[in-house]
């Protein structure tokens, strides 16, 4: 790969700063491009370009009737984890999609919630070096109690950029 992606010039930026300013700036950065990351309250907590940690508060603006994490916010919080990953590793011509989405709701979530996914070197250098191709992407959801009550399987899938 040498052209890099606008995400990837980012990356590489933030990365040469201490862990804790790098995952500030790079939640700032990521929140400017994709403005619901930003609107939602996640944050970044550990991000390599194979490892991903997206952390949200039970605050009262992301809950929902039972006062615990929205269902939609829990989503989020994978889609952007497994997403930032996808868009780390994937051509500069490409365009990384969400594919598809497997949510399973197993029991109730308790306080802030917490998405790590995870690419093997397998899948990276699929994506570094195919035109077009999916991927699953592991991602796993944990709650205050460091339980996991969703399951989320994400699949997503690049192609070339249009041309005009």
């Amino acid at each position: 790969m040498t052209e890099k992606s606008m995400l990837q010039k980012v990356y590489a930026q933030v990365d040469k700063l201490p862990t804790p300013l790098k995952t500030r700036a790079f939640t700032l950065l990521f929140g400017r491009a994709v403005k619901y990351f930003k609107t939602s309250g996640l944050k970044f907590e550990w991000i390599e370009p194979n490892h991903s940690i997206v952390v949200i508060k039970n605050r009262p603006y992301v809950q929902n009737h039972i006062g615990t994490v929205h269902a939609v916010a829990m989503i989020m919080i994978a889609e952007s984890a497994t997403g930032a990953l996808v868009g780390l590793n994937v051509p500069a011509n490409a365009i990384p999609v969400i594919k598809r989405m497997e949510v399973d709701y197993r029991k109730r979530a308790a306080g802030d919630m917490r998405a790590e996914a995870m690419l093997t070197q397998e899948q990276i250098t699929m994506m570094q070096t195919e035109e077009r191709g999916e991927v699953d992407v592991a991602v796993t959801i944990t709650d205050g109690e460091s339980k996991e009550p969703i399951f989320v399987r994400a699949i997503w899938a690049w192609t070339p950029k249009r041309k005009g």
